[in-house]
This record gives C-alpha cells, sequence and structure tokens, in this order.
C-alpha cells in the first residue's frame, strides 16, 4: 500500500466552490481499482490550504487514476480555483 499526500492552496473567496469539486473528484476516484480511501484536511487558521492523503493499493494504482480521463475532467474544475500548481508526494510503509 502507497499513501499519495496532494497539498493545494485555495484562491481567497473560492472555498466552497472547491470544497464542491474536490468532494465530486472524490466520488468519481471511488470506484477506481486500487483506491482504498482517502481524507481531505484544512489546515487550521489557513482555510485556503489543503491536505489530502489518499491510499492506494500501489504505486501502479495511483499512476493509472493519475494519468486518466477522469482525474484529467475532475482537476479541470479544481486546477482554476487553485493559486498555484498542487504539490504531489507518494509515501509507502517504513520499515
Amino acid at each position: 500500500m502507497i499513501k499519495v499526500i496532494i497539498e493545494r492552496r485555495i484562491m481567497p473567496g473560492l472555498e466552497e466552490e472547491f470544497e464542491q469539486a474536490a468532494r465530486e473528484a472524490m466520488r468519481v476516484s471511488l470506484g477506481v481499482r486500487g483506491f482504498i480511501g482517502g481524507e481531505t484536511l484544512v489546515e487550521l487558521g489557513h482555510t485556503d490550504r489543503r491536505l489530502m492523503i489518499t491510499k492506494w493499493r500501489d504505486i501502479r494504482a495511483w499512476k493509472e487514476w493519475h494519468s486518466s480521463e477522469a482525474r484529467t475532467m475532475a482537476m479541470q474544475r479544481i486546477l482554476p480555483l487553485l493559486t498555484e500548481d498542487e504539490t504531489i508526494r507518494i509515501y509507502e510503509p517504513g520499515y
């Protein structure tokens, strides 16, 4: 299993629109093979900052989702709401 951490910064005043777009993207990912689950966190004191933590069966499942048409379509709603490119980091269990 891997975890993918995605950091996003939202344009001020567009938080609610972002939440709607992000919920839709999460709904779409629920049906993706290899997706285990995820959560979104809001940084205390910074309503424009989001941290998504998603769990995937393996790196291949993540890469398939990341390059999929479904994610591309979901991101078309999300990207215009961000102040900068999202940051993506991938982690595997430590030993």
